[in-house]
C-alpha cells in the first residue's frame, strides 16, 4: 500500500506577495525621486551664493587696499606726513570721490577709501570698466561710514567701517562687512 504525504508547499512568491513587492518599490523610488528633482532644482543656489560672495570678498579687497589719508593724494604734497586736515596744503580727502572721479582708470580713478562711499555698479566691472562674462545679472554697491572701533571713537575719524552689498539674478543679497583705519602720518597704505 502507498503511503500518502501531505502535498508539499511550491518554493518562490506568490502573486499577492509580487505584487506588494512592486507597490513598496515603487513608492520608495518615488520618494527618492522626488529628493534628486528636489536637489537639482535648487543646486543653482549655492552657485549664486559663491559668486555673491566672491564678488563681495574682491570689492572689499579692494576698498580696503586703499590709502587712507587726511589730504587728497593726487592733489596734496603733504599727503604721507599730515597728521590732520590742518596739515594739508591742497584739497581734503572727503567721504565720496571728487569731481570727476571714477573707479575706472586710467586717469582720474578713485585713490582713496572714501571715494567708494555710495559707489554702485550694475552688471559687474572690473578696474578697466569692462564686464566680466556671466556677472551681467548681479549688482553691487559700496558704503562707507566713520565707525568706532576699539579705542578710536568715530568721531576721530581714524576708522571706517566698509559694507559691501551684492545682490545675485534671483534677488538674494549678501552682505559683506570689514573695516579700515587710519596710518597716519607715515604711512598713506
Amino acid at each position: 500500500m502507498r503511503r500518502m504525504h501531505p502535498p508539499r508547499r511550491a518554493q518562490g512568491l506568490t502573486l499577492i506577495e509580487l505584487l506588494m513587492f512592486i507597490v513598496v518599490v515603487g513608492i520608495a523610488l518615488a520618494a527618492m525621486l522626488r529628493i534628486f528633482i528636489t536637489a537639482t532644482t535648487a543646486s543653482a543656489d549655492p552657485m549664486i551664493r559663491r559668486q555673491q560672495l566672491a564678488i563681495a570678498e574682491s570689492l572689499l579687497r579692494e576698498v580696503q587696499l586703499m590709502p587712507f589719508t587726511w589730504c587728497d593724494p593726487t592733489s596734496d604734497a603733504n599727503v604721507a606726513t599730515a597728521n590732520s586736515t590742518a596739515d594739508c596744503a591742497g584739497l581734503l580727502e572727503g567721504m565720496g570721490p571728487e569731481p570727476g572721479q571714477t573707479r575706472y582708470g586710467p586717469t582720474n580713478y578713485f585713490d582713496n577709501v572714501n571715494d567708494y562711499a555710495g559707489f554702485s555698479m550694475s552688471g559687474i566691472r572690473d578696474l578697466s570698466n569692462t564686464a566680466v562674462a556671466g556677472l551681467s545679472g548681479y549688482t553691487a554697491s559700496v558704503a562707507v561710514a566713520p565707525a568706532a572701533l576699539d579705542t578710536l571713537t568715530a568721531a576721530s575719524g581714524d576708522a571706517l567701517k566698509i559694507t559691501v552689498t551684492v545682490s545675485g539674478p534671483d534677488s538674494s543679497s549678501l552682505v559683506l562687512q570689514g573695516w579700515r583705519t587710519r596710518y597716519a602720518p607715515t604711512s598713506p597704505y
